[in-house]
């Protein structure tokens, strides 16, 4: 019986991609749901990882890739990369149809940089796809949309969710995997668990084909949940996996992340760095995230129950979460999502930039009692940008753990991310 689709943000996204260029490239981790997304929009497809077709494939790609192009537009090529040659045969059928919307193409790794022989500027665009927001898999009422809060027409946003701190750990241990969502309450925990074994024993070593120190990976993978979240340096990863591993190197270190970077396990948060005048010099430095706070619980070998015991790890997480859901809407919006910190401590934990220049600082709080001083926080940075030629913010939001969405006196929005959608 084949699973019914859920609707995805992304559906939007890219319909209006497909309406503007030749073809569009779909790039995320694996289980993320790419390909079921991309069906929704294509009318033929070729599954390229096909063991029945291996062989097949491999003889057309060494004789005649165009013939791989054939089918009704737009047509799905899945898991391009396990024949990247084919990325300059779409770019030539472009040039020569000179029509829009002509592939998707799909893929869970990026290959070598020396692939392909073009960039496709031009003809190919690109759409990031993460697992699933909140609002995505249901677990998000809505109550509170992103591009009202910018637009500015968001009214009568008082209202009351029922999500327990129990089941937002719960959410937080799941993760957004579509596949997980027709399985059991306790099945859905095993996906990210699993997922990790994949990562660190299969994907991590075939994406260069260079071969990697499973205890090592996993070493990594736990150090950057026990950072996730944070501004933790190379140093400081290097110098927690080392209290187990004397023998690793920063060019090693550097190999291991980049791999992860490249199958979409791993996805920093930039920083903002705006033209404010300040003695304290703006912090540079990412924040270190994995793709869905599930991998993090996953690394951490932690359970729902353990996460209610530990409430700085549980804050941690909570953010990794939030920035997950926030990255998706912002996406919806032309927008990304950088942070902001400086060595006075000043900080929004996620700034969403928008494409026309608007912005917003968010700051994420689990519990209620914080909320004062991320308010604080939120004020102060106002001010900072103020007496600059930056536009001032769209709006200032405290996203929490909480169950009430509300305006505050001093106009910043107290928003539960079981309340929000893009």
């Amino acid at each position: 019986m084949k699973i019914e689709y859920k609707s995805r943000i992304y559906d939007k996204i890219l319909a209006k991609k497909l309406a503007c260029t030749g073809a569009v490239l779909i790039e995320g981790p694996k289980w993320c749901g790419k390909t079921a997304t991309a069906e929704q929009a294509a009318k033929s497809a070729v599954y390229l990882q096909d063991p029945d077709k291996t062989i097949h494939y491999a003889e057309v790609m060494n004789s005649k890739p165009s013939l791989l192009l054939n089918g009704e537009t737009p047509l799905l090529l899945d898991e391009w990369q396990m024949y990247p040659s084919i990325w300059d045969a779409v770019r030539y059928a472009i040039d020569r149809r000179g029509a829009v919307g002509q592939f998707i193409l799909t893929g869970s790794a990026v290959p070598t940089d020396n692939a392909t022989q073009h960039t496709g500027t031009g003809r190919i665009a690109r759409m990031t796809m993460r697992p699933m927001s909140l609002y995505e898999s249901g677990d998000s009422k809505g109550g509170v949309s992103l591009r009202e809060l910018f637009d500015g027409t968001a009214e009568n946003i008082e209202s009351i969710t029922d999500t327990p701190i129990e089941e937002l750990a719960y959410l937080v241990a799941r993760g957004g995997w579509p596949g997980a969502l027709t399985l059991s309450r306790e099945a859905r925990l095993e996906v990210p668990r699993n997922y990790l074994d994949m990562v660190i024993n299969q994907d991590v070593s075939r994406i260069d084909n260079i071969e990697k120190n499973p205890e090592r990976v996993r070493l990594l993978l736990r150090s950057l949940a026990r950072n996730t979240a944070t501004l933790a340096s190379n140093k400081t990863i290097l110098q927690d996996i080392e209290t187990n591993d004397i023998g690793i190197s920063d060019r090693t270190l550097d190999s291991y992340l980049n791999a992860l970077r490249r199958i979409f396990v791993i996805e920093d948060i930039p920083a903002w760095m705006p033209n404010i005048r300040s003695k304290s010099a703006i912090r540079t430095s990412n924040k270190r995230l994995f793709c869905d706070p599930s991998m993090a619980v996953a690394a951490l070998r932690l359970t729902p129950e353990k996460i209610l015991q530990d409430f700085e790890t549980f804050g941690l997480l909570f953010e990794a979460l939030c920035a997950r859901d926030i990255k998706v809407y912002a996406q919806a919006n032309d927008g990304e999502v950088l942070h902001y910190r400086d060595r006075t401590g000043l900080e929004a934990d996620m700034i969403i930039s928008l494409y026309d220049g608007r912005w917003a600082p968010v700051e994420v709080k689990l519990g209620s009692r914080q909320i004062d001083d991320a308010a604080r926080n939120l004020l102060t940075l106002k001010q900072k940008v103020e007496d600059t030629e930056l536009t001032p913010p769209s709006f200032m939001m405290v996203l929490t753990g909480g169950n009430t969405s509300y305006r505050r006196d001093d106009g910043i929005y107290v928003v539960p991310v079981t309340n929000l959608k893009d």
